[in-house]
């Protein structure tokens, strides 16, 4: 009788442990994109009056670089409207109501 083969042990973990930010790194990374969030709702604060007429509940895709947005009735939909635009630019998203909040914790 045969010893059945090992079976492989899974690597749980980091890939590259040798890879970590600093404090500095994680603060400068968080400023980015708060600052990122910020230009974008600077642009849906000026379009939310017009759209909540018609798109209630819809979500709007910002892309803060160029002022572009899109919207459609899902999240996927809005994200694939703007990569056709803008293919490697992150965009943020809002939903169209009173709060710009599209779920909740």
């Amino acid at each position: 009788m045969t010893d059945p083969s090992p079976i492989p042990t899974v690597r749980r973990g980091r890939i590259f442990p040798d890879i970590q930010w600093s404090e500095e790194k994680k603060a400068q990374w968080k400023a980015e994109q708060e600052g990122f969030i910020q230009r974008c709702k600077v642009i849906f604060d000026r379009v939310q009056p017009e759209l909540i007429k018609s798109h209630h509940n819809w979500y709007v895709a910002v892309e803060p670089e160029s002022g572009d947005y899109f919207t459609d009735t899902d999240e996927l939909g809005t994200i694939n409207k703007s990569r056709q635009h803008h293919p490697n630019t992150p965009v943020f998203i809002f939903r169209i109501n009173e709060t710009g909040i599209a779920g909740t914790i």
